[in-house]
């Protein structure tokens, strides 16, 4: 199979803008993957395409679980990151402990927050599952606007995470 990436420039003014923005990346995702069980290096391309083609992002990359307790920094785009997180800290480990995505508008106002760029101002993060239905993971999104993610940024992430989890050797 082939796959090419779109240099379609989204908006996301809109539910609808969104939602066409994620059914594109959706599908550049699909091909990205396709035939490919490589963890990393399905991880890296996601990272990339995403940071790529979203608007207003100024970081995405993932974190993966060593032990029980602790994330570790994974494939990304961005500045560099914060290397490990404990479960529980955090946007990424309260996401861990709740198993759940969570959105934050003002990532300031989010108790115990970890600023590992003081620019990023909301946030994004979907738990990643693995086929016992563990988190072995999160897909972490960073912007400097406030309030940049809403439900529909969630369900398009989680849908991008889907296709990776199956992509999972």
């Amino acid at each position: 199979m082939s796959f090419s990436l779109s240099e379609t420039t989204y908006s996301t003014d809109t539910p609808e803008a969104k939602r066409a923005m994620y059914e594109d990346l959706r599908a550049q995702l699909g091909g990205l993957v396709h035939g490919e069980r490589d963890w990393i290096a399905n991880t890296a391309n996601a990272s990339s395409l995403v940071f790529n083609t979203m608007p207003g992002l100024n970081w995405a990359g993932f974190y993966f679980m060593q032990g029980p307790d602790e994330l570790v920094l994974g494939p990304f785009q961005g500045k560099p990151a914060c290397i490990r997180i404990r479960k529980g800290r955090g946007v990424c480990g309260s996401t861990v402990d709740k198993r759940a995505t969570s959105v934050v508008e003002d990532v300031h106002a989010f108790p115990g927050h970890i600023a590992c760029d003081a620019a990023s101002r909301s946030e994004l993060v979907v738990p990643i599952f693995g086929k016992d239905g563990e988190v072995i993971g999160v897909f972490d999104l960073d912007s400097p606007l406030p309030g940049r993610f809403d439900a529909v940024d969630a369900e398009g992430i989680e849908s991008l995470v889907r296709i990776l989890e199956q992509s999972r050797a």
